[in-house]
């Protein structure tokens, strides 16, 4: 397990790495979110199956083919806005603040993602590895707790797709799950990573609650690091009293009944 967790650091750090050296060359911040995602799938997927357990080998593949899932619908439609838009308004805010300091700040920025992303590999490693030959109620209920996140997330993503294509639209998207949570495609990434854990979890091994730090890692990236944070800031300047109204009444991350 630790191996293989070391692994998919070293590696991510070259990804990574790449990343930055892309995004300088075509001058668009966004792709390394293109790179970290592609990057964390395909590594934790090549993870699970090494070693192929003859016991619960069904499980192994299983827990690849949601990794493989997962990176392949978001890693998709990040390049897809990426090629086709202008730079993550979160990468723009940056590029700004820091100035001539931008590239050797984005590259230590991008460095530390892949610690990251192998912290988050060992919730999908003890999920893979859960010894147990027989499927369980606990491999139901993460298989729920994905499905329903992946599809939540697409459905944020495309109702915000929708919006910004609609020429008729307001200042801010509120419509659909935007009316309920101002991040509902960031709630619902971070809800993902609970499936692993619920996977993994095995009674007679205490460290499998190591996988649990997965989404609370998660949670606390998007909320207070590289998520909720840049991107509110880029929204108030450029939505200005709109965005603070949309703020006024809508939970940050968190799916709820608007307030009036």
């Amino acid at each position: 397990m630790l191996l293989l967790t070391v692994a998919i650091g070293l590696v991510m750090a070259a990804v990574m790495a790449c990343g930055w050296a892309y995004q300088r060359a075509v001058g668009n911040g966004g792709w390394t979110d293109v790179f970290w995602t592609f990057g964390t799938g395909a590594t934790c997927t090549v993870a699970c199956l090494v070693p192929l357990d003859a016991g619960a080998w069904w499980r192994q593949g299983m827990v690849a083919a949601l990794m493989a899932v997962w990176s392949l619908r978001l890693g998709l439609y990040i390049a897809r806005r990426v090629a086709t838009g202008r730079e993550d308004v979160r990468y723009a805010t940056l590029r700004s603040l820091w100035g001539a300091a931008f590239q050797t700040k984005m590259f230590g920025l991008l460095l530390v993602q892949a610690p990251v992303a192998a912290l988050l590999g060992i919730a999908v490693l003890y999920a893979a590895h859960q010894p147990d030959p027989e499927f369980r109620a606990a491999d139901v209920l993460g298989l729920l707790i994905l499905a329903g996140a992946i599809l939540g997330e697409g459905l944020a993503d495309e109702q915000m797709r929708r919006f910004k294509t609609d020429a008729a639209h307001g200042a801010v998207c509120d419509r659909g799950l935007w009316a309920w949570s101002r991040h509902p495609n960031y709630f619902f990434e971070i809800l993902g990573w609970l499936a692993y854990p619920v996977i993994g979890f095995d009674p007679s091994n205490g460290w499998s609650l190591l996988a649990f730090l997965a989404p609370v890692l998660m949670f606390a990236v998007i909320r207070y690091a590289t998520g909720v944070p840049p991107l509110e800031e880029a929204m108030v300047r450029s939505k200005g009293d709109a965005y603070r109204a949309y703020q006024a009444r809508v939970s940050a991350l968190l799916p709820w009944p608007p307030r009036a």
